[in-house]
């Protein structure tokens, strides 16, 4: 098993807040990319990174990133022996190739045939997740089915359903539609889907049809994951693993409040994410 991290973001949202920020003195934090963003005791990325290190089935970590931040990676990366990095070519926000084209960078670049997890470099968890029971429901799912993939889902508000990937299930937690950012009136699902899959190897040939299918579409169709995965569940058998929450780190807000729950809340940070 492989695990690509997404890391290719140049943080917009997240830099026009520090830059505009006069309050919490964290005018030092610009020009740090967000997965090297300080979360407790260590950068946000290094707790995906040492929870799939610790694994014997997971033998390959590709973070991918953008040639403005690759320095910034390439430096944090020489502590961690498993970690192989890859640049997009992109500079700037507006040459970005998206989350999925940059997925697919790394398949061609390294020749994927594999079951791969694919992570968010932005996306944290609570202590519920762990990748031990992720990756058994998924070697469980396989084994009954060599197409099945498996995604997270947590719950969220009625508020909060246009802000995100909405998943619909079935009685075996198969599921049946996923619809990008929808009204609460469109839908009565609460289960928001962050950026965390396990795919299997039969299914990453389509991430290439996909784009193929996308190439004329505007950036954003090719940017969100949410919109590969809902194309791919006509597709492909797709379960949901439900877990309790996550923290996005999007914005200064979501920064602070992430950062001040591993500094208060985490009890054992060894275990975390294991």
């Amino acid at each position: 098993m492989k695990a690509v991290i997404l890391a290719a973001g140049y943080g917009t949202r997240l830099l026009h807040d520090l830059q505009n920020d006069n309050q919490q003195g964290l005018k030092h934090l610009i020009g740090i990319p967000k997965p090297l963003l300080p979360i407790g005791k260590l950068p946000l990325i290094s707790y995906w990174v040492e929870a799939l290190e610790a694994r014997d089935d997971v033998t390959d970590i590709y973070v991918v990133t953008n040639d403005y931040y690759y320095a910034k990676f390439k430096e944090w990366a020489q502590k961690y022996g498993s970690v192989t990095m890859l640049a997009d070519r992109t500079a700037n926000n507006e040459e970005r190739l998206g989350a999925i084209s940059c997925f697919q960078l790394v398949i061609d670049t390294f020749k994927v045939n594999d079951h791969v997890i694919v992570i968010g470099g932005d996306t944290l968890f609570f202590e519920d997740f762990h990748l031990r029971d992720v990756i058994a429901k998924f070697e469980n799912l396989f084994n009954g089915n060599d197409q099945a993939n498996l995604v997270l889902s947590y719950p969220c508000k009625d508020e909060e359903t246009k802000k995100y990937g909405i998943l619909e299930t079935d009685e075996n937690q198969m599921v049946t539609v996923m619809r990008e950012k929808p009204p609460a009136g469109d839908t009565k699902s609460r289960q928001a889907c962050p950026c965390f899959y396990v795919f299997s190897r039969g299914t990453l040939p389509l991430v290439q049809v996909f784009l193929e299918e996308k190439k004329s579409a505007p950036i954003d169709d090719k940017d969100a994951p949410g919109h590969l995965l809902s194309w791919l569940v006509k597709r492909k058998p797709v379960y949901i693993h439900p877990i309790s929450g996550r923290f996005d780190v999007g914005n200064l807000e979501s920064y602070l409040k992430c950062n001040k729950y591993f500094q208060d809340e985490i009890k054992n940070v060894s275990d975390y994410l294991l």
